[in-house]
């Protein structure tokens, strides 16, 4: 392992961990189908920091379609005012070390094997969680176990396929699909937890997803691996 790869490393699992923390604080706070939207923003921060840290070009339309999307989290904001500017902000925080981690991903790939990336990641987020648990532990009781196993198994399952995806020269193309996970967060928020959004939030949430989508859409490389 090359010493500038493990500097890569280390700021992969130390972005990651700082965004997987702040995006746990938001699923706690706020509604699942919000926190997630908000953590899809994470695209256009991985866009704007590609520019510096990649060399990526951005076309003049993108920029239409980042602020469409954050015209959808300010109309969230006003609708739902139960969602303070300080969940707000922590959520976006969330958003620009997600951004930060990927380009990092980015910047590895054909450097280290997909799992390696990950293991410092989930290293590096099981140091810090052991360290701040020591001052706040609880311990899990009963049915607890079984929903942190799950927790584990999708969480490595999700990070593999997610870091191999980012890694691959067409990753653009699939990307996309990802966005369905506004639509899951929504369901599941409403069948597990009896959370209900105003029409306003939906129309928000879209907004969003719309933006991105066409930001992603439209972007060079995009259209450069689809011809």
């Amino acid at each position: 392992m090359a010493r500038s790869n493990r500097k890569l490393l280390f700021l992969r699992g130390l972005f990651g961990t700082i965004a997987l923390y702040s995006f746990f604080y938001t699923v706690q706070h706020m509604p699942l189908g919000t926190a997630v939207t908000l953590q899809y923003l994470s695209p256009i921060f991985t866009t704007i920091f590609a520019i510096f840290l990649l060399n990526e070009h951005v076309r003049p339309i993108q920029w239409i379609w980042f602020a469409l999307s954050f015209f959808g989290i300010l109309l969230i904001k006003g609708v739902d005012t139960g969602i303070s500017w300080e969940l707000l902000a922590i959520g976006i925080f969330s958003a620009v070390f997600s951004a930060l981690a990927y380009n990092m991903v980015r910047t590895l790939r054909e450097k280290e094997h997909p799992l390696v990336v990950v293991l410092h990641f989930q290293l590096l987020g099981a140091i810090i969680g052991g360290i701040v648990s020591i001052f706040d532990w609880k311990q899990p009781q009963g049915i607890d176990w079984f929903w942190i196993l799950l927790l584990g198994i999708f969480t490595q399952l999700g990070q593999t396929n997610l870091t191999r995806s980012l890694q691959l020269e067409n990753m653009a193309k699939v990307t996309i699909l990802n966005y369905l996970g506004v639509a899951y967060a929504i369901l599941f928020g409403w069948l597990f937890f009896n959370e209900t959004h105003v029409f306003m939030e939906f129309i928000g949430m879209l907004l969003v997803v719309v933006g991105i989508i066409l930001n992603l859409i439209t972007s060079p490389k995009v259209i450069k691996n689809l011809n």
